[in-house]
């Protein structure tokens, strides 16, 4: 076993799970909620990004192809998803989650967690490293997804309730911008 392959594979995922990028979101989302609950909101959405990580690894291609789908029309649509959540945090007053059911498999778990960065990530590790590396590096960035998620309340206490608005707005802004390279890429994958 080439431990090599599997930290050549853990990183790419690790940028595309971005843990410390869904802290902020994760905040935003679930502002409303009491720690209790907000820990349950964190495994539930964890544990379902995972799940549809795992199944789309093992049929994700297969899927596409019966489908007629191409990676880069599920850029488009997943890109397209992810600006409409972050636009509703950007441009409300109020969160979007107040108006948004939360129920942490949507909209944390699927598509902010295993959306297309992660998805795409995943087949492109798959023909790189193989199925073993990519569901090893699925696993660990999810666990560390996890333990920021569930960390949550000590870092509200610890950055301050108006700090973390503030890096939420930010990130979201981020969220956009990450969302319209999706478009662009996938639109430019169509066309080109």
């Amino acid at each position: 076993m080439d431990l090599r392959i599997y930290l050549l594979a853990i990183v790419p995922m690790f940028v595309a799970a971005d843990p410390i990028g869904m802290l902020p979101i994760f905040l935003g989302l679930t502002e409303r909620f009491k720690e209790k609950q907000r820990r349950k909101i964190a495994v539930l959405s964890v544990a379902a990004a995972f799940v549809v990580s795992v199944c789309f690894v093992f049929i994700g291609k297969t899927m596409f192809n019966f489908l007629g789908i191409t990676m880069y029309d599920f850029m488009i649509a997943g890109g397209s998803l992810l600006f409409i959540i972050a636009t509703m945090d950007i441009v409300s007053g109020a969160k979007s989650a107040h108006g948004t059911r939360v129920s942490g498999i949507v909209p944390i778990g699927v598509p902010l967690i295993a959306g297309p960065a992660v998805l795409t990530t995943a087949l492109m590790l798959i023909d790189l490293y193989g199925i073993a590396a990519t569901l090893v590096s699925i696993i660990i960035n999810f666990a560390m997804v996890l333990a920021v998620l569930l960390t949550s309340g000590f870092w509200i206490r610890l950055l301050g309730k108006y700090v973390a608005e503030a890096m939420s707005k930010i990130m979201n802004l981020l969220l956009a911008a990450i969302a319209v390279m999706l478009v662009r890429k996938g639109l430019e994958g169509l066309l080109g």
